[in-house]
């Protein structure tokens, strides 16, 4: 199989690029290095597409793999010809591999098998050839009676005979594959309520679509149905249209074994293939809908790691609820825990002036100016008393509910407990809120993906599959942003490209050891940190206090004589860059010509530009050219909400319906598909996504069951 061929065409690429690529993976390369380093090898492939070729990659070579597998099985078995090798290379899913393979696997104890052991194959192949001049089929049965063999009498042998025909059938593969298809286009999949009992599942108690048209999120719904056995859920094809596709295959007329031709292919659909098609079509269906939901759990992780951070200030963290009290954390701009405490500002103590001293007091001691808020249990209590402080100390301070998902589980984790040792559980929890509204990315990247809660049915995906999808999320994210070498946790620094969890305690230990580290060079003193680790992650990691700028960016070591080479030709120093003093490079760079200068510097043109940006920005923070996070110093109450009543949120969440807006009442807001812009869209991910500060206008709204109808349509 020539992979490269293949992966062109489906990624509408260069061949050179993709054994580029190919190499560049077989050699231990991680993505991310790939993506950022060697662009002139990929034609500036971004990471995403990268992920996506590799595992195209690794399914072509499985497939190519079993490929090889089924053809050994079948010539041990001395029956390969040309033409099942050709259709075996001809082959191009897995599907009609295993259909070409059916006749030839060595199969379990079936009626088919016990009926060849009583010697019955030559009868069934007699009646299969269905020759004009054939005698009825009991008569040529009535040959193969043998009490020796258990055939007793002549009516034994003809439904032996039979169910070998109909296995014969159901094996063979251009039937399965016309069939395939024909449920694809004409199939329904349907489900019915299981027990007399309302649920969740309601809308699926009588339901019935068209197999091509099942949108992701129903299928997913409807398998959890039919697992909490509120469903009973089939695939059905006509069965007139079934059957004129296994007859037309098998059934020859004219003959006096015609019918009895005929009722072995309706016993072999019924039987054999119809149960076995549809668990694939379910299974296509179910891995179809899998995808789908990865990618948007993918891509609202990925906005929601790359959400710009609250830099600069000193934060206090309130993690709300009732009986326990509200736990409090005071961090500063670093995330060094100033302070923590416990207050009880609702019921049912309503400690409210005493919570409320309390709080004042923290503001004036620590200087804060944001609040975040966790947004479980009493979180709109908590935001109504933090409000009233707001304003009664007469501003100067904002809020912002912060999504608390998965702040329990790392509260809880080995890792939490080795990072704050003297704090307990819950005032883990309020810490971890507070620094999650400074950096997000710092903070999510100690909780498992899964627990971040911004997917659907994410409890529902290939376990393998997901986390693969979003670990490498997590992964791209950290290395796009950078890691400050000299204040990443180990839990920051083991995504980071070529750094394990190994090398991260060693990196770290290094650090408490020796000292702030002075340069990138330093790493290669790092135990277990050898030459291929180094070149995979030394562009990522970020040393401000270094003497040389250029470790202080995203400027490959392997590129710093290029860059000085570049500064020099420009008329500028690395001392220019610290004090940025170079706001002309690329006007100079392009008088001097990108190519001329490129070819002087012995480096490609996209390398080139990534060090010029790099040059004028040392240090920055991809996420701080995106717009800044709303913060809040009012709350909304839901009773408040009327229709037509303009509001400004925030994107928590998008799924395949919709996307959940936090608009400052403590219940997000759906704003359906259909009401997100004017015109046509297929998913709403083509409209917002996670983090996105929208204009919204009230539909409707539902106290008792805490709904709110959302539009972005101008009114």
């Amino acid at each position: 199989m020539d992979f490269t061929a293949l992966l062109a065409q489906q990624f509408s690429t260069k061949t050179e690029h993709v054994d580029n690529i190919i190499q560049l993976i077989d050699e231990g390369n991680t993505i991310p290095f790939i993506a950022r380093y060697r662009k002139e090898l990929t034609g500036s492939m971004d990471d995403q597409v990268l992920r996506e070729l590799s595992e195209r990659l690794q399914y072509l070579r499985n497939f190519d793999k079993r490929r090889s597998e089924i053809k050994t099985a079948i010539d041990e078995q001395g029956v390969m010809t040309d033409e099942i090798n050709k259709v075996l290379e001809d082959a191009q899913t897995l599907s009609e591999l295993e259909d070409i393979y059916r006749p030839y696997k060595p199969k379990r104890k079936t009626r088919a098998s016990m009926a060849k052991e009583k010697g019955l194959e030559p009868l069934a192949n007699e009646i299969f050839v269905q020759l004009p001049t054939a005698k009825e089929p009991l008569v040529l049965a009535a040959g193969y009676q043998s009490e020796e063999k258990g055939v007793l009498t002549p009516e034994d042998a003809l439904a032996g005979a039979m169910d070998i025909i109909a296995e014969k059938i159901s094996d063979d593969a251009s039937i399965r594959r016309r069939l395939r298809v024909l449920y694809h286009s004409q199939g329904m999949l349907q489900s019915k309520k299981a027990k007399d009992e309302d649920s969740v599942y309601a809308l699926y108690y009588e339901f019935s679509e068209q197999v091509s048209k099942l949108a992701g999120h129903r299928i997913l719904a409807i398998n959890r149905g039919e697992k909490e056995e509120f469903l009973k859920v089939s695939v059905s094809l006509e069965e007139a249209k079934a059957m004129h596709v296994v007859c037309s295959v098998t059934v020859k007329e004219g003959s006096t074994c015609t019918e009895t031709v005929r009722e072995a292919a309706y016993d072999a659909y019924h039987r054999l293939i119809a149960p076995s098609i549809e668990r694939e079509i379910r299974n296509e269906l179910t891995e179809r809908a899998s995808a789908d939901a990865i990618k948007v759990f993918s891509m609202n992780l990925r906005q929601l790691l790359m959400q710009p951070p609250v830099k600069g200030n000193t934060a206090l963290g309130l993690d709300p609820g009732y009986r326990t009290g509200c736990k409090v954390a005071v961090v500063d701009s670093t995330g060094k825990v100033l302070d923590t405490g416990v207050i009880y500002p609702t019921v049912p103590y309503k400690k409210t002036e005493e919570s409320k001293k309390i709080i004042k007091g923290l503001i004036a001691k620590h200087k804060i100016s944001v609040i975040a808020i966790g947004n479980g249990t009493a979180s709109k209590e908590t935001e109504i008393f933090a409000a009233e402080i707001i304003q009664e100390i007469g501003g100067g301070v904002s809020y912002m509910v912060v999504s608390e998902a998965g702040a329990s589980v790392y509260s809880a984790s080995k890792l939490a407990a080795a990072e704050f040792p003297e704090y307990d559980v819950s005032l883990r929890s309020a810490v971890s809120i507070a620094r999650r509204m400074q950096d997000p990315l710092a903070e999510l990247v100690k909780i498992d993906p899964k627990a971040i809660g911004v997917g659907q049915y994410q409890h529902d995906m290939p376990p393998k599959q997901l986390d693969e999808a979003l670990v490498g999320v997590v992964e791209d994210c950290v290395n796009n942003v950078g890691v400050d070498l000299n204040t990443a946790s180990p839990s920051l620094l083991q995504r980071v490209s070529g750094i394990n969890a190994t090398i991260s305690k060693e990196i770290v230990s290094f650090r408490e050891q020796n000292g702030a580290f002075t340069g990138r060079t330093e790493l290669k003193k790092v135990p277990k940190l050898g030459p291929k680790a180094f070149e995979q992650c030394a562009g990522f990691l970020r040393v401000a206090e270094s003497k040389n700028v250029l470790d202080n960016t995203a400027v490959h070591p392997e590129s710093y004589h290029a860059a000085k080479t570049l500064l020099m030709l420009c008329g500028y120093t690395l001392e220019d860059v610290k004090t940025g003093n170079i706001s002309a490079l690329g006007e100079r760079v392009e008088q001097l010509g990108l190519e001329e200068c490129a070819n002087r510097l012995s480096v490609g043109v996209p390398t080139l530009c990534d060090i010029i940006a790099e040059l004028q920005k040392p240090g920055r923070d991809p996420r701080d050219e995106l717009p800044k996070p709303m913060l809040r110093t009012d709350i909304l109450d839901m009773k408040d909400l009327k229709p037509g009543m303009e509001l400004t949120g925030t994107v928590r969440n998008v799924i395949d319906f919709g996307a959940f807006v936090d608009i400052g009442v403590h219940q997000d807001g759906l704003v359906h598909i259909s009401e997100l812009c004017n015109r046509y869209i297929k998913h709403p991910s083509e409209a917002v996504k996670v983090g996105d500060i929208v204009k919204v206008w009230v539909l409707g709204v539902d106290v008792q069951k805490k709904r709110i109808s959302l539009t972005m349509k101008q009114q």
